[in-house]
């Protein structure tokens, strides 16, 4: 038996070997285009899941729900609009998308939790998204994480945002709509962020024009 756990695992570490080599063999524009694929389809998820909640959205709902400020990665310093992303480095850009993208781990765990009682009439697909979203995350944080040690240093630094909400995010319904609705904007605020800097990366390594980007 021993002898048969000591195969399987030197099987499964030939199979990692053979990942990283055939990942790391790909150029950084080929890693970049898909980096860029993935996450335009995470921001276009989760836009998606906003619409979905909008139907059935209470209007006091939009008054007393927290301010953009309030997100948990609201401290991390990123630039404001285009003009400013396109004077930040390659490797800089890059440590931003993965500083985002890894703050959002717990965060996701506490949406999947909540959508599965979530008083909403379009729960079900609200939840199947949730899922999607997070399986989008995880594949595309993967794939950063191959970028980034291809891009030295500075694409491997990681920012810490931790989460503090717990995975509770209301004890009425009201509160519970509010919250969820909250947290999936602050989501989709970061997705574009993300988006708009792997795109931006893209078109330095395609030697786009800086106003093709």
């Amino acid at each position: 038996m021993a002898h048969s756990r000591g195969t399987n695992g030197s099987k499964l570490f030939t199979i990692v070997l053979y990942m990283v080599a055939a990942c790391s063999s790909i150029p950084i524009s080929d890693l970049l285009d898909r980096a860029s694929q993935g996450s335009d389809k995470l921001h276009s998820l989760s836009t998606t899941l906003t619409q979905d909640l909008d139907s059935h959205f209470p209007s006091t709902g939009r008054v007393i729900m927290p301010r953009p400020s309030m997100c948990h990665t609201s401290s991390l310093q990123t630039p404001n609009d285009k003009e400013q992303a396109l004077q930040v480095s390659e490797s800089d850009l890059l440590s931003l998308a993965r500083s985002l993208l890894q703050a959002w781990e717990d965060p996701l765990v506490a949406l999947s939790t909540s959508a599965n009682t979530l008083p909403h009439p379009a729960q079900g697909a609200i939840f199947n998204k949730i899922q999607e979203l997070q399986e989008h995350s995880k594949s595309l944080g993967d794939g950063l994480n191959v970028l980034s040690g291809k891009m030295g240093p500075g694409a491997q630094t990681i920012s810490s945002l931790p989460y503090m909400g717990g995975n509770e995010i209301g004890q009425d319904r009201i509160s519970q709509l509010i919250n969820f609705n909250f947290l999936l904007s602050c989501f989709r605020r970061d997705s574009h962020k993300i988006d708009s800097f792997l795109k931006i990366l893209r078109c330095r390594a395609a030697k786009t024009l800086p106003e093709m980007c």
